[in-house]
Formats: structure tokens, sequence, C-alpha cells
């Protein structure tokens, strides 16, 4: 987004200096000061931190109540596009100033805010994230942390390069499950992991359909203008909003998107995984009519299975990531008991090393040693530091390290994690994508070919970009609509 368009200041302009000389200006001007007005150094009397929600319906809405909830947060600004979705929000926080327009809020109100919660569709994330960032502002993003590779790389970037306090809303990230998982990895209980089944019952709102053809009136309580941000213009239909927007590439990420921060975290963390080499998909099927295939680009498939390969760590072999979505799941381990649910039902995770199997929910949550009977016969000895609460005090330890400071406070999900393990994942919707790129065929007219299936797809992570079908390289970054930009 380019911030000059609402005269917002760059990274550059706003300096910690001038914001120190602007003190006695803003305390003047406001009843709420931010700390880091007050001097380095300085402890508030307080010691809260001043956060705005961009995005405070839904998701939104829960997140900044548990800001609010950890003791040491004020939420002093709320943002959103849909005044009904921000309706409880704005009860929940009286003395908070309402917004529509993020561009503005910043604009306006930048020298009382500490830090941002983003919470909007995902195609919105990283223009508003970078924004705040841009401006000195502590970051908490919602997963995915961004719609595209790219702009995923380029907040991974501005964490380091404007020092904020960043953290990706996984919030099992926090949780002891995988900590455990890694205790018992390090502690050499599965021998080398090679491969890892990761399965979802999601998606759970429309997917593999055509785009509507009946254009609906925009609800008066919506912006929808505002809401589309950086994606094509469209003309509004029902339902779109506030949900099933997820399963349409212009704004969501599919099934991966919603849930593989949740599930691909574990054995990314506990594997220490980065980049992957190479990725295949097959998605499925949606039949119009006898032997006619659907051909909906616009829309995510009904399900998809994915299989990344990463390199092997110091000489080891590489390592299979299996993913399925849409009720897909993996061959039932022959350790599990026949009355022993695998994962927690509709998701979960498991572990194939060479010495033994692990396994957990949603979220790295209820960790287990295959067969399950292990899991309370492994004595392995804490080593990892646990987050009070788990992953419910995912959000305090973020507001408790942008207190402290860049630098100052370990978290469980900052974009140096969150933005590689954002960028795997969003490979696993680039090959899904690659699947509908068609060529006429020169031979039959009306038909076409299909180049993007039926091949493995090899990635270059440091330069961003599939090595062998330089078609695929179009959904790495895509282009916004005018006024929004990345810089």
């Amino acid at each position: 987004m380019s911030l000059k368009k609402n005269n917002i200041p760059n990274g550059k302009e706003v300096s910690r200096r001038k914001f120190i000389q602007s003190a006695s200006v803003a305390a003047a001007a406001f009843t709420i000061v931010p700390r880091f007005v007050l001097g380095k150094g300085y402890r508030a009397p307080s010691d809260t931190l001043y956060v705005a929600g961009i995005g405070v319906g839904g998701k939104g809405e829960s997140d900044i109540a548990n800001f609010a909830k950890s003791g040491k947060a004020e939420i002093t600004f709320l943002c959103d596009v849909d005044d009904r979705r921000a309706a409880k929000s704005i009860q929940s926080f009286p003395k908070a100033k309402y917004y529509k327009d993020f561009r503005e809020m910043l604009e306006k109100e930048h020298k009382t805010i500490d830090a941002v919660s983003v919470s909007t569709p995902d195609h919105n994330h990283a223009v508003q994230a970078l924004a705040a960032m841009q401006l000195g502002k502590h970051v908490y993003v919602q997963k995915p942390l961004t719609h595209d590779i790219y702009e995923a790389r380029v907040l991974t970037e501005a964490a380091k390069k404007y020092k904020v306090v960043t953290q990706m809303g996984n919030q099992g990230a926090s949780g002891d499950g995988v900590r455990q998982l890694r205790e018992w990895y390090n502690a050499g209980l599965v021998g080398d992991v090679h491969t890892v089944y990761v399965w979802t019952n999601r998606p759970v709102w429309p997917q593999g359909i055509p785009w509507p053809d009946k254009k609906a009136e925009v609800p008066k309580e919506l912006n929808w203008d505002l809401w589309l941000g950086t994606a094509p213009y469209k003309e509004y239909v029902e339902k779109i909003v506030p949900f099933n927007w997820r399963g349409w590439w212009d704004y969501g990420t599919g099934a991966l998107g919603d849930m593989a921060c949740h599930l691909v975290e574990p054995p990314f963390r506990v594997l220490g995984l980065n980049y992957p080499s190479d990725v295949t998909a097959s998605v499925g099927s949606v039949y119009v009519d006898e032997f006619q295939r659907g051909y909906f680009p616009e829309s995510c498939p009904p399900s998809s299975y994915i299989v990344l390969t990463f390199p092997g760590d110091k000489g080891k072999q590489p390592i299979q990531l299996h993913w399925m979505d849409g009720g897909i799941q993996p061959p039932r381990p022959e350790e599990l008991g026949p009355n022993e649910m695998m994962g927690d039902g509709g998701n979960g995770v498991i572990f194939i090393g060479t010495k033994g199997k692990m396994m957990c929910s949603t979220y790295g949550a209820n960790p287990q040693l295959l067969p399950t009977s292990k899991t309370q016969e492994a004595k392995v000895s804490q080593t990892i530091k646990r987050v009070p609460n788990g992953a419910e005090g995912h959000y305090a330890q973020w507001v408790e390290a942008s207190i402290a400071g860049y630098g100052k406070m370990e978290v469980s999900s900052p974009f140096e994690i969150a933005g590689p393990l954002t960028e795997t994942i969003l490979m696993g919707n680039l090959a899904i994508r690659s699947h509908d790129i068609r060529v006429p065929r020169q031979d039959r007219p009306g038909q076409f070919n299909y180049p993007g299936r039926n091949i493995k797809l090899m990635w270059d992570g440091k330069n961003m970009k599939i090595t062998n079908f330089d078609e695929a390289n179009q959904f790495v970054r895509r282009e916004y609509r005018g006024g929004y930009k990345l810089s």
C-alpha cells in the first residue's frame, strides 16, 4: 500500500526522536499517552500497551478481547469496514474510537497507538500490517500471515527493519503440546522422522463452485470498496461476507490457509523445517455433466492432496509432508487401537520416524506416542520453557513482549518463524492453482491442455521461484488494485 496516499509517514520519517519531541503536544491533545512517547526506560504507571484493532468482528473480536484480558492492554481504537461485525467490540470497548478505513486511523492516531492487531480477510493482511510496522507499531496478525508468498517475505524482512515485536495468530505455537513433541523428538524416541501426514476436515464453506452470476445489494453497514481493498473489483454477492470469502482465490487461501498454520506448525517447529525443495498436488474434481469436469479457477477446490519435500538436515534423508483436506485422511497407523481416535477426528498430524511414531491434534494439542500406551511410559525431562496458560497465553505473551520492547522477550510465532511457515503453506496453494492453468489445443478447438498437472514443481526458496514451470510463478505475487502498494 502506498502510505503517501493519505500522507502517512514512512518508517524513516517516524523516528523515535520525533515521537519524543512531540510528547508534550501529544500529552496536551490526548488523555492516553503511549509508553514509548515518554522515553526509553520509562515505564508508564499502568505499564499498558495501547492497541488498535483492524478487523474487530468474528476472530478479531476474540483477539482484542484476549489482549484486554491480559490485564496489560487497553483497546483504544477499533477499525472495521462492516458496522454489523464491529457492533459487539464497539459495545465491549465504548471508549475506543471507531474508524472504517485503517489508513485514516493510522494517519490520524498513530501517535497514540503502541500496537496493532490485524484480523481481516487474508488478502488485506500484508498492506495493513506493513503500514503499522512502518510507523513503528508492534503487530499481531491472524493466520495465515499473508495471502501471497511474496507478502510473507516482505513482512518477515519488515519485522527486522522496523524492529517491532510480531506474532502470528496460530496460538498453538504457544501450547504445551508442540513443546512436548519437540522434547520427545530431541530425546530420540521416534528416531529420524522421514514422513509426516497432516489432514483437515476443511473446507467447511463452499468451494469448487462458479462465481455467482447474480449480484446482490450491498448492506448499508458494509463499505464494499474498503472490504475489497487490494482485490480486483467485483460486484457484491450474497454470503461472501463474513465467512465464505475463504473459498475464493481473490480473497482467501482455502483450507490450507485456514488450518495449515495450526497443523503444519508442529512438524515445522519440531523438525526445524525451512523452505521445501519441491511440491506436487492433486485436487478433487467437480463434474457438471457426464464426463464434463467443471472449470472454476476463481474458486479453491473441494479437496486437495499435497506433498512437500524438505531437504534432509546434515546428511539425513529428505522429509515428505503430506497434506490432505476436504475430509481425506491418511492410512490409519497400525499402532493405533481400533477404537482410538486418530487426531481429533477431523484434523491431526502423524510423525513417522525410523524408531517410532507420534501424533497430535489441532494446535499441537493432545500429543501422543504410538502405541498410545507409550505416552505415559515415556520419561523425558522438560527442557523447553512453557508459555504461561499455554495456547491461551499466546495473546498475553505478545502484549508483554511489546511492552518490553523489540528483542527483549521471546514470542512463540514471530515473523522470522511465521513468515517461512506461511511461505511453505502457500507453496501448496501455488501447486493447487497451477492445476487450473490451461492452454488452448491447436489440434482440437475448444479443448485445452493443462501443463501444470501431473508434474513436480521445483522450488527455489531463496528467490521465491518455481524453476521448471514459469507459469506457476504468477501466483507468487499478485497485482493490487489501484491505490494499494506493498512498499
